[in-house]
């Protein structure tokens, strides 16, 4: 009885102080880190009150078997889930979506993402697509199809797009309209995905935060230990994304500006606060914080890149892949 009180007490003080409901949200997948470590910060991030309240109720782990990366991992995050954080554990799709207000994608391997997409949308409910939203340019093309089709509002993007030092080189007012970008990060391979699909991404979704749409074309330089990828715009900008498989492998950015440059710091903080707060906004909000066809032409840069090289580094077209 006590207990009981106890409860009905906390349930009054949280409505006195005018606490909505958490959204409740089902994750798909649960063979990346992203998947406990975005639980946990839903978590901490619920008593902020510009954030709203997420919480992870219900997982379904799916994983690919010729990926030891998705299937050597999957059992223990969907254990840490359902130890740590109370999630539980469906079998199916099927069985999540009742259960939830909105829906992760967090299956590591991009092959995945469209059948998954596809089994949500008819539910209408808001989905978030962890990177990469596809492994080729045609699921990812179809995935935006769906989703227009049936209204259902979503978005995928690379934490590092929402990272707090990459937002606060943005917003710098003292560069003035941007002139070009330079960005680094760890691209470590997978052969089930092109080339730049797997990690690169990390760099090459930062660099249309910068620069916006309009890339035309890309030319690619490709070693076994490193990638340069260069970018035209349709306004004579350029930005370039370089990637690493030896050395320093971090994440940066170089802004150039009308009026000045700016450069992130070499270390950056937690990477993932800003991603799972948009997250949070966007299951309120139903309104997505990276339009579709940015994400489109982010996949179509890497796909382009993957042609360049084939090319011994002749420049290829965006409209050739799309």
């Amino acid at each position: 009885m006590c207990v009981a009180i106890a409860a009905a007490v906390l349930c009054a003080s949280s409505a006195a102080a005018g606490g909505a409901p958490p959204i409740k949200a089902g994750m798909i997948g649960l063979d990346t880190s992203h998947a406990v470590a975005f639980a946990k910060l839903f978590r901490e991030l619920g008593a902020r009150p510009d954030v709203p309240a997420v919480e992870v109720v219900a997982g379904c782990p799916m994983s690919m078997p010729d990926n030891p990366a998705s299937a050597g991992r999957v059992e223990g995050y969907a254990a840490a889930l359902r130890k740590d954080h109370g999630v539980a554990i469906v079998a199916t799709i099927e069985e999540l979506l009742p259960r939830c207000d909105a829906v992760l994608i967090e299956s590591v391997d991009g092959r995945a993402h469209l059948a998954q997409a596809r089994s949500v949308f008819a539910s209408g409910k808001p989905v978030f697509i962890d990177k990469p939203l596809a492994a080729s340019y045609a699921d990812a093309k179809e995935i935006v199809r769906l989703a227009r089709e049936s209204g259902t509002p979503f978005f995928s993007a690379s934490a590092l797009r929402f990272c707090a030092a990459y937002r606060a080189v943005k917003d710098d007012a003292s560069l003035g309209a941007i002139a070009g970008c330079d960005v680094f990060s760890p691209c470590a391979l997978e052969p089930h995905h092109p080339d730049l699909y797997w990690y690169g991404i990390h760099g090459v979704d930062p660099l249309f935060l910068f620069m916006g749409r309009g890339c035309v074309e890309v030319w690619r330089v490709h070693t076994d230990a490193y990638e340069l990828a260069v970018g035209r715009w349709s306004d004579g900008r350029i930005g370039t994304f370089r990637g690493a498989r030896r050395g320093f492998q971090g994440y940066g950015v170089t802004v150039w500006g009308e009026q000045a440059m700016r450069r992130s710091p070499e270390r950056l903080e937690n990477i993932y606060e800003g991603l799972v707060i948009e997250i949070a906004r966007f299951f309120k909000t139903r309104t997505p914080p990276v339009d579709p066809e940015e994400t489109l032409e982010v996949m179509a840069f890497m796909s382009a890149a993957d042609l360049s090289k084939e090319r011994n580094g002749a420049p290829v077209k965006l409209a050739e892949v799309k």
